[in-house]
């Protein structure tokens, strides 16, 4: 049999808190999962014991041994972290996004495309993002239900300058500190 690369060794602690979290207590199911494979990594069991006793697949057994190695005993009974991508566009680049849309198009066309869109976001000032995919143009104008290909859309109904002023007082309010004493 070969020599493990990753070998897991704990420390009397390490060991009655893994025996705690598999025995009582209230923790995900995963949890329990890493902390019964490391005790019986512990024990010099093989990847395919480990893995069949405590319901993981083999390879999962020795990326917990790699990350137990590499990373700590604290870092792998957390497991991984899995975060969010924070948003593309705030609320104030959304609105601008709107206002666009709703005015006139780009030279040569009749209305408004995801690309030519996402081209004419890059010349706009005052926005938090300099570039923007299509798939985020196309997310937030299904959001919002604007869709710039349809000539009767509803959030843009009247192309006139008057409403084009109108949506930028509405874009406008969304920058502006709010003020206690106007409703």
């Amino acid at each position: 049999m070969s020599q493990k690369k990753y070998k897991v060794t704990l420390t009397q602690d390490e060991e009655k808190l893994l025996h705690d979290i598999t025995d009582r207590g209230k923790h995900s199911a995963q949890k329990r999962k890493r902390a019964q494979a490391l005790l019986l990594a512990n024990e010099g069991r093989t990847d395919e014991v480990i893995a069949d006793r405590a319901g993981m697949h083999r390879r999962a057994v020795e990326d917990l041994r790699r990350r137990f190695v590499e990373d700590g005993f604290e870092t792998v009974l957390a497991g991984k972290a899995r975060g969010h991508r924070p948003r593309a566009l705030h609320e104030a680049d959304e609105a601008r996004l709107i206002a666009l849309v709703c005015g006139p198009p780009p030279e040569g066309r009749i209305r408004w495309t995801v690309r030519s869109l996402a081209a004419a976001w890059v010349s706009l000032e005052h926005t938090g993002t300099k570039t923007v995919s299509r798939e985020t143009i196309r997310r937030v104008l299904k959001k919002t239900s604007v869709n710039p290909g349809r000539a009767g859309n509803g959030a843009c109904p009247r192309k006139g300058g008057e409403f084009v002023g109108r949506m930028e007082d509405v874009r406008d309010g969304y920058t502006e500190e709010r003020d206690e004493t106007r409703p």
